[in-house]
């Protein structure tokens, strides 16, 4: 499976994150130990909420899509 997933930052609760992991668990708390150099000065981050595929393709279309202005006022508008 591969998993989309988008996080918000608890010490600054205006900065998001969208990503692509095929092991969540282990991507959230790679983020979290500032292991991203995209994401470490943002941490600690929260998981807001993650869409599963099993289609490689479909998940990457669909990260690409939530890192598009029109993907990200979706996301602000029904998600976060």
């Amino acid at each position: 499976m591969k998993y989309v997933y988008l996080l918000k930052s608890i010490d600054h609760p205006e900065q998001t994150y969208v990503g692509l992991a095929d092991d969540l668990r282990a991507r959230l708390t790679a983020h979290n130990a500032g292991r991203s150099p995209h994401t470490k000065k943002f941490k600690p981050w929260r998981l807001v909420t993650y869409v599963a595929f099993s289609d490689e393709a479909k998940a990457v279309a669909f990260e690409r899509y939530m890192k598009t202005g029109s993907g990200r006022a979706f996301a602000k508008k029904r998600l976060f």
